[in-house]
């Protein structure tokens, strides 16, 4: 669950820390104080869109620090996620500066699409607005399949992947286009080509080798100028003078031993330059410039180019591309046999997708009564007091990674009036409670350990409220719940409650949240009830609503 948010120079917010705890947390406030701040800020952390326009003004950057405890996520997702909370705890934190972002996981950077798959499975918002999913099919659907339990889960797996078989059977399938004629003239062309690579049989590294050789033909004269010259150079007088060196040294050795050293490095000399005068005379010998050999290699050289130029490089992947288009004239060659095979790789991938859609389809038939008659009961018990729910529940024209099915959502609010679509039917404070009413249905089956209500009780008052309290307080006996409320119907329910204030000092204004106490708490509840002028009375109901909650 979620257990701590800090918020710094975030619009409004100049430094704010909440704690929060099990159970039911409600945030109150006056219009404008900035609970809204606080909701987008928790998104901010979450991976949601923020830009500089956040950072207060006169900070540098704006920050969110998010802490959850790890306890009530499965170890198996926590698996699959590759993520791994620190002393049970996950940190979430995002640095906002003008032009970037730094996300982090317990002090370790990540990209924004990291945070979000880890947060998805900790923190579940429900903003003002997303009661409209609603409206979409595939959210009707993904709802149907969610009450069902692990077994759609199950079900839908395996269509997944009996749909991505089929869909790479289909592929390959489709690779097999070609006509009699189209077939007949491209297996001649590739013993064509296949004669020619075999024929030329290029050697690996061939081309370096023949490259180097060339260079050293075709400079041949200028080597052999330049081996004769130094040769030249080293003459037989230059021998003679290091003779004669060595020799006025020996007459004194017997004079002074440190000479010794000088006397063998001369003597050095003199077999170096002798042994390079004899190398130097053998390389000229068995190196010459042959004209002859110089054309015979400029040709297989000109002759592997050509190739590598229609085939690729053949002196170091000769092999690949040679067998690749041996594998392309066998499968020619077999093009029937082949093209048969597929057809039948379909067929029986296909059946693998319908039975899988098949299994689905009956277990969503199966729990279609029973989601109506849940939602029913539970609308009930939010002051839908006539209302009719039905779910159609129809087959598409072709299979998907989640079946084949197609679910639509039918409501009646009057009676007498015949089901129909919730878009022609429910307004948004109506498809807000229906959305409410949904996630209580779902909220033992959810693993995710804390849900955010923004507002889902706009455009509601007097009993309908109070069941609508009752309601999120039903959830939060399975999840936490942070809930912002303008009803002291529901605020009366909190486990915890916060306060949020705007104060301003007539040059700056700065948004405040802090958990209320019992006394505090009452009087917000009397605020929310009368206003800015609380009498007595005002107080009095609004400790006899407390005291009901409790």
């Amino acid at each position: 669950m979620l257990r701590h948010l800090h918020v710094k120079n975030f619009a409004l917010i100049d430094d704010a820390a909440v704690e929060f705890g099990p159970g039911l947390n409600v945030l109150t406030g006056e219009t404008g104080a900035g609970k809204s701040i606080l909701i987008d800020a928790l998104g901010a952390a979450l991976g949601q869109r923020a830009g500089s326009e956040v950072i207060r003004r006169g900070a540098e950057n704006a920050y969110v620090e998010l802490v959850f405890s790890a306890e009530d996520v499965s170890p198996e997702k926590l698996a699959e996620l590759e993520a791994e909370p620190e002393d049970g705890m996950f940190i979430v934190s995002r640095r906002i500066w003008p032009g970037r972002n730094t996300f982090r996981i317990n002090d370790e950077t990540v990209t924004a699409g990291r945070v979000r798959a880890l947060t998805e499975c900790l923190l579940d918002i429900h903003g003002q607005h997303e009661h409209q999913s609603l409206l979409k099919v595939s959210k009707q659907l993904e709802i149907l399949d969610a009450f069902a339990g692990p077994e759609a889960e199950s079900l839908k797996s395996r269509c997944a992947e009996a749909y991505h078989a089929w869909k790479k059977a289909e592929e390959k399938l489709s690779s097999f286009t070609l006509s009699e004629e189209e077939r007949i003239r491209r297996l001649d062309f590739l013993e064509y080509e296949i004669s020619e690579i075999e024929g030329a049989s290029v050697k690996p590294g061939e081309k370096d080798r023949l490259s180097d050789e060339f260079k050293r033909l075709s400079h041949g004269e200028k080597i052999e100028r330049a081996v004769g010259t130094a040769l030249t150079e080293l003459s037989e007088t230059a021998s003679e003078a290091v003779g004669r060196a060595a020799r006025q040294l020996s007459s004194v050795l017997s004079y002074d031993g440190a000479l010794q050293p000088l006397a063998e490095e001369l003597a050095s000399v003199d077999d170096l330059m002798r042994s390079f005068s004899m190398d130097a005379e053998a390389y000229l010998r068995e190196n010459s410039c042959d004209a002859a050999y110089l054309a015979e290699v400029g040709n297989r050289l000109d002759e592997i180019h050509r190739l590598e130029n229609k085939y690729g490089d053949l002196s170091n992947r000769g092999e690949e591309i040679l067998a690749k288009r041996a594998a392309e004239r066998q499968e020619l060659i077999s093009y029937e046999e082949l093209r048969t095979e597929a057809l039948k790789a379909r067929e029986t991938a296909f059946n693998a997708l319908t039975e899988a859609c098949s299994a689905l389809r009956s277990l969503r038939i199966n729990t279609v009564p029973l989601l109506e008659e849940a939602v029913v009961r539970a609308l009930n018990e939010l002051n839908f007091l006539s209302v009719v729910f039905t779910i159609a529940l129809s087959e598409t024209a072709e299979p998907s990674v989640n079946g084949a099915d197609r679910a639509e959502y039918l409501i009646s609010l009057n009676p007498g009036s015949d089901p129909a679509p919730l878009a022609k039917v429910a307004s948004g404070g109506e498809l807000s409670r229906i959305m409410l009413a949904i996630k209580t249905i779902l909220a033992d089956r959810d693993e995710i350990p804390s849900v955010i209500f923004d507002e889902i009780d706009s455009g509601i008052s007097g009993r309908t409220a109070q069941m609508v309290g009752r309601k999120l307080k039903e959830i939060s006996r399975y999840r936490q719940v942070l809930l912002i409320t303008h009803l002291p119907q529901i605020a009366a329910l909190a486990d915890e409650h916060f306060g949020i204030e705007k104060q301003t000092d007539g040059v700056t204004t700065h948004t405040l949240v802090r958990r209320l106490n019992e006394e505090e708490s009452v009087r917000e509840l009397a605020r929310l009830l009368g206003g800015d002028r609380i009498s007595e009375s005002v107080l009095e109901t609004a400790k006899e609503m407390k005291n009901a909650a409790k």
